[in-house]
């Protein structure tokens, strides 16, 4: 590479290396080979290894719920119809690259329990406009949830016609 990287490029490829090749490519050597440049340039932007484990799992919050829970604001019409549209029909990858991170690393574990909770909330949210008890909304959160972490680590592609066919029934399901 020829011209200056910045934090953010790091964590990109970050991102990509953990998806690809899971969280113990994670490692300033092997990223700077990669990207064509010393390590002196990782150390530039990150104090340490773990501050760089810091700005990707902080990166992937941020992809993971709040550009989806914008992205299913700004959408208008059904939220909760948008929201199992983009979650369901998403590449989950990063997804369970991140949870198989979490099972042997602190940081990556509070992480995902942040998330867990952000997705959660909003999804109990959605439930409550729709007129649902805080008691039912947080039941039939919880138990959508769990389907979306099923199909997420389960990594079965599924048909997009299939797939819609079940996004509806959980529909029906969620909202009887």
């Amino acid at each position: 590479m020829t011209e200056q990287l910045s934090a953010d490029d790091w964590i990109k490829q970050g991102l990509k290396v953990l998806t690809r090749s899971g969280f113990t490519a994670l490692k300033a050597d092997p990223l700077a080979k990669a990207m064509g440049v010393s390590r002196g340039s990782f150390y530039w932007h990150f104090a340490d290894l773990g501050a760089f484990h810091a700005a990707v799992l902080k990166r992937w919050r941020e992809i993971a719920a709040e550009e989806i829970i914008a992205g299913v604001e700004a959408e208008g019409g059904e939220p909760l119809k948008a929201l199992l549209r983009r979650t369901f029909g998403a590449r989950l990858d990063l997804e369970r690259a991140v949870r198989n991170w979490a099972a042997f690393d602190p940081a990556a574990q509070a992480a995902v329990r942040a998330i867990d909770r952000r997705r959660l909330d909003y999804i109990e949210t959605l439930l409550e406009r729709r007129g649902f008890s805080a008691t039912s909304a947080q039941a039939r959160a919880q138990i959508l949830y769990w389907t979306f972490l099923g199909f997420a680590l389960s990594g079965a592609p599924v048909p997009a016609a299939r797939l819609q066919g079940l996004l509806d029934e959980i529909q029906r399901m969620i909202s009887a």
